[in-house]
């Protein structure tokens, strides 16, 4: 309801509006205040999608026509405030679409339920720590955790997915290896858990960063647990979620100190390959007809195919967008209005290509480093998994481990779970913010037991 004591025609305050998508429902909430010198100025949550604190570039008002401007998302809001202030009617534009949408004015945003993240005081101990990859010259500030019982203990280190990502890995609203850190606390397992770089406590940069990099870091941290007292040195192991469990691998053949790794929703199959499988599967789970699906994959490999040709320094973001609409003229002309679909968000993917991370992830194929782990490995993927497709890529991870001699491993596959793991219904990306459960329960059973399987057999 509106405040009855707060002016009518101001935008300040928060307002929520629910944005329906061929069928998916998004809830948005706009903050808007006012700053020292007189602008208004605010954010925009997204909570279905986890987004959270989106930035608005501009946000015009002259008492009745509001106009807001978000850069980043590529769109843009054009509505009239209703005249007892209590809502704003309008359009939101984003990638060329318009929709419409209707923002009522709340006196408390509504929040999303996350019932498996802890509460404190935990039972075990907590400490914030850094330490350095010297090589890198970078500094990692991370969150060490303890059992109180005597150690020492058997240790993990996570390794988050693609992307700047914290030491939670926050996704979508969900705090994963905060709920994992936490279950295998509590069954006697130390963890550590850090922010990527540039991200957090953490300095460097993330995209001019590559999975080798990462590796990198990731050895840095098992010599920062190796140096604790606490800590059990022949019991250090990896935990990988994604990309995660590419760097898990890499991590993991070029130091004897790591005991075991545990590879959660990982790629056995090159990027280029992840990548179409991946928006291949999210189109039809979307319902996207095949000649769509086609249409984006051939964009898709017209991209890949040039940044694979071209020397970094060589290729621009001009010229490669240029290309690709030379490659989307020539189409027929049904084709042609398909493609036209995807050219909205063609500035953001081709900024994202030309980083030295894509560049090595396009072209980086997981399946020799694999033949060349020697220890321990855990494997899980959920069934419905989009993102990284287990049908194609549990059987490479096998295939790789195999032909290298590695008889211990163990595979699970788990019906009805997406790419984080949750009991899901159709494993879009979309769906991860909706879903309360952060981690399935069973998955956290069955990586602490076979952790604690494998430190009993030292």
């Amino acid at each position: 309801m509106p405040n009855p004591g707060r002016p009518a025609q101001t935008l300040e305050g928060l307002w929520q509006g629910t944005l329906d998508v061929g069928g998916t429902t998004l809830r948005l909430v706009l903050n808007i205040s006012t700053a020292p010198d007189g602008r208004l100025i605010g954010h925009l949550d997204s909570l279905d999608q986890g987004a959270m604190n989106l930035p608005i570039d501009r946000i015009t008002f002259d008492g009745k026509r509001v106009r807001l401007e978000m850069k980043g998302l590529n769109a843009a809001y054009e509505g009239r405030l209703s005249e007892d202030g209590s809502d704003i009617s309008g359009q939101w534009t984003q990638g060329g679409i318009s929709l419409p949408l209707t923002f009522r004015r709340t006196d408390e945003a509504p929040t999303l339920r996350r019932p498996q993240e802890p509460k404190k005081p935990y039972p075990y101990s907590e400490e914030e720590v850094i330490y350095e990859n010297r090589r890198a010259g970078v500094k990692l500030a991370g969150t060490l955790t303890l059992p109180r019982s005597p150690g020492p203990f058997p240790a993990v280190l996570l390794i988050t997915g693609s992307g700047p990502q914290d030491r939670n890995e926050t996704v979508a609203g969900h705090r994963p290896f905060l709920v994992l850190a936490d279950y295998l606390t509590r069954r006697g397992i130390a963890v550590l858990r850090v922010d990527d770089r540039g991200v957090g406590g953490s300095t460097g940069s993330v995209t001019d960063a590559t999975s080798q990099d990462f590796a990198e870091d990731v050895l840095a941290g098992v010599a920062y647990l190796k140096r604790r007292p606490e800590i059990d040195p022949e019991q250090i192991g990896l935990i990988g979620h994604s990309e995660g469990g590419l760097i898990a691998p890499l991590a993991a053949i070029r130091s004897s100190d790591i005991a075991f790794i545990i590879l959660m929703s990982a790629p056995g199959l090159p990027g280029e390959d992840i990548l179409l499988l991946q928006a291949a599967a999210i189109a039809k789970a979307s319902g996207a007809s095949d000649d769509v699906i086609a249409i984006n994959r051939a964009i898709q490999k017209r991209i890949f195919d040039m940044v694979k040709r071209s020397e970094a320094d060589r290729l621009t973001e001009e010229r490669l967008r240029e290309d690709v609409m030379a490659f989307i003229a020539q189409l027929p002309e049904e084709q042609k209005n398909i493609a036209r679909r995807f050219t909205a968000t063609l500035n953001r993917q081709i900024k994202m290509v030309l980083t030295p991370w894509f560049r090595f992830f396009l072209t980086y194929d997981p399946r020799p480093t694999l033949k060349k782990v020697t220890c321990p490995v855990l494997v899980i993927s959920g069934e419905r998994d989009l993102q990284v497709p287990p049908r194609e890529n549990l059987p490479a991870i096998v295939e790789a481990l195999e032909g290298g001699g590695n008889s211990d491993y163990q595979v699970v596959k788990l019906p009805g779970l997406n790419h984080l793991l949750q009991r899901c219904q159709t494993g879009l990306p979309a769906e991860y913010a909706k879903i309360e459960e952060t981690i399935n329960p069973v998955v956290l059973e069955i990586i602490a037991d076979w952790i604690l399987r494998h430190a009993r057999r030292q």
